[in-house]
């Protein structure tokens, strides 16, 4: 059973780290940060299987692939929580010459990072072909994806879904974070996708659908379902519906704080919605 309390802790203190990453070097990405939080604390802290030293090529371990990179914020936070490097590394976010720049990078071999992703639209591919990987190397374990729904917008996802079914990638789990909001607006203004699930199902995925995404025990148990579901000969794919800014009331239900930091007074508001609970960096 998982420590919910324990837990919770943590994605307030990750929402506060994400928070003063931004505002300190006045640049960044907290709104999609903040409403994946939940997300990547369940992930990283309660599903995935995870080696204890971190090794590029990933063999016998569960494997995360960040599409949507510049949510950067929020990975860092949950890598530096869970011991990939010092906590005290994210105050030199988006420094020059820091390991965490603003998309992940994997030139200065920060821990826990395999992929660049700055370009919207690949991370899908590269998971898909780490997925094949293990197939071939006869490795059970499961390859994670996360993937923004306005970078869905992006043709090169739509051949990586098609390719996936079509190949039988069933060790895969891409989740969709589906706030319905980009750096634009809407996503339904700036490109209209229709229903996603329903695409993905003509697709040939098993689609399953998370309507909580910031209920920090949704996120796991749907996690859980959704690996007991792999090897059944389809990918799969989470629906995740979240709230940009999540956590923070100004930043909520608006596309606004997309890639935005907060000044001195609306820090000190964000982080009196969060309490600290494990210590700031």
């Amino acid at each position: 059973m998982p420590d919910y309390k324990s837990l919770n802790d943590l994605v307030f203190q990750v929402r506060r780290d994400i928070l003063r990453m931004v505002h300190k070097v006045n640049s960044g990405h907290p709104g999609g940060s903040l409403g994946c939080t939940e997300f990547m604390v369940g992930l990283y802290f309660e599903v995935m299987e995870l080696a204890t030293n971190f090794d590029m090529n990933g063999k016998d371990e569960d494997l995360f692939f960040l599409s949507n990179g510049h949510i950067s914020p929020v990975l860092y936070s949950v890598l530096a929580r869970k011991g990939y490097f010092p906590i005290e590394e994210l105050s030199t976010f988006r420094h020059i010459d820091s390991r965490l720049q603003g998309h992940p990078t994997t030139h200065e071999g920060l821990p826990g990072v395999r992929i660049a992703s700055g370009s919207l639209g690949q991370g899908l591919s590269v998971a898909i072909g780490a997925a094949l990987s293990k197939k071939l190397n006869e490795d059970n374990n499961t390859v994670f994806a996360l993937i923004g729904d306005g970078e869905l917008q992006e043709g090169q996802n739509w051949e990586a879904i098609m390719f996936a079914s079509g190949k039988k990638v069933d060790n895969l789990i891409a989740t969709i974070d589906l706030n319905g909001k980009q750096i634009d607006g809407k996503t339904d203004d700036v490109m209209p996708m229709g229903n996603i699930a329903i695409k993905f199902k003509a697709f040939g995925w098993e689609v399953i659908q998370l309507n909580e995404g910031n209920n920090l025990k949704e996120v796991i148990k749907t996690l859980q379902l959704a690996k007991k579901k792999t090897g059944n000969g389809r990918p799969i794919v989470i629906i995740m519906q979240t709230e940009m800014g999540n956590g923070v009331d100004y930043m909520m239900h608006t596309h606004a704080w997309h890639g935005k930091a907060p000044n001195d007074e609306l820090l000190a508001k964000a982080l009196d919605q969060n309490p600290e609970t494990l210590g700031d960096y």
